[in-house]
């Protein structure tokens, strides 16, 4: 007989034998769900009684997280955990186990592909030639790359190594982010600004790189936009309520932004009523930065692994809130191998 449970409660994967292979080492079982749109009680449900949940998109609310009578830990899919009441399973001591490096790689390259792609308005020709169109002109006006400036807000491990593959192109890099020293940006070729507001009035390219919580929903909205130089260019592959949609379409209409890159939008999949579908001067990718083959199957494995460090009594080697130690340790008394 299992020792744990792990639900997991909605994945996309065609397997889940990574998660298996490292949840069967310590004993647990794993029992697959697709609980993506349930409601907290149909989660509570299925999840009552499991010791850890791997989670993909299901909201895991203050509800759901009151309603789970042994959880020792919640993993996320992802970098992110936006959908997970971290603060509620802080208080309860669950951990909230994230995968922070899984697709640094792919991230950045996606990045830097949507900037390249829209300065030079690749897919506007490539639609105009397959029409028939054979004319330069129509992506009037075009502007060399070299000598711009790269404006990263929020300045992680994903901007750090944008800014490395951004630099041989001849950008200046500034970035604005509160938590990190002028020498760290300095050692990755950027130089650190002191306020969001120099930043978006500098930057003749816009890159958002940091995490969706109260503080960056719709970080970018109209008063930002008119901040901006005029011909801007946005790419956005970190969440897409950081910015305001509808100041973005305004921003579009009226020439303020000339081209827009988004891996992600406010309501996924973006809805077929939604404005920017019109424009031929936005790219939409559908949240596919993170993949490739190989950071799937990174990420999991880690998921899956931070969840069996935490049943084996270990302090999981990735968790987004360290808070969780307190409660463990002095309300519960929880021995914990560091």
């Amino acid at each position: 007989m299992a020792k744990f449970k792990v639900v997991v409660t909605d994945y996309e994967y065609e397997s889940l034998e990574n998660e298996r292979r490292e949840l069967e080492k310590v004993g647990a079982e794993l029992v697959p769900a697709q609980l993506r749109y349930a409601s907290p009680e149909e989660i509570i449900e299925v999840c009552k009684d499991a010791d850890g949940l791997i989670v993909q998109y299901a909201k895991i609310t203050r509800e759901v997280i009151e309603g789970l009578e042994k959880c020792k830990v919640i993993a996320r899919y992802g970098i992110g955990v936006d959908n997970v009441d971290v603060k509620a399973a802080t208080e309860k001591g669950i951990f909230v186990v994230n995968v922070p490096d899984y697709c640094v790689e792919e991230v950045s390259d996606h990045t830097v592909a949507l900037l390249l792609a829209s300065v030079r308005k690749l897919l506007l020709y490539d639609k105009a030639v397959k029409s028939g169109t054979w004319d330069y002109k129509i992506g009037k006006p075009l502007f060399r790359i070299q000598g711009k400036t790269l404006g990263l807000i929020g300045f992680g491990k994903l901007a750090r190594r944008v800014a490395e593959k951004m630099k041989p192109f001849g950008v200046n890099i500034i970035t604005y982010d509160p938590y990190i020293n002028p020498e760290l940006a300095k050692k990755y070729g950027a130089k650190l600004v002191n306020s969001l507001e120099e930043l978006l009035k500098n930057s003749d390219f816009i890159s958002i790189h940091v995490p969706l919580t109260d503080e960056t929903y719709h970080l970018l909205s109209d008063k930002e936009f008119e901040l901006m130089k005029d011909n801007v260019i946005i790419v956005n592959t970190a969440r897409g309520p950081i910015i305001d949609e509808k100041a973005l379409v305004k921003a579009l209409e009226q020439g303020k932004v000339m081209y827009a890159g988004l891996d992600v939008t406010e309501v996924e999949p973006i809805p077929k009523d939604s404005p920017l579908l019109e424009f031929d001067n936005v790219i939409i990718t559908p949240h596919v930065a993170w993949y490739s083959e190989e950071s799937q199957k990174e990420l999991q494995t880690k998921a899956a692994r931070g969840v069996a460090e935490v049943l084996s009594g270990k302090v999981p080697t990735y968790f987004v809130n360290p808070k969780v130690l307190e409660v463990i340790k002095k309300e519960k008394g929880g021995a914990l191998n560091e």
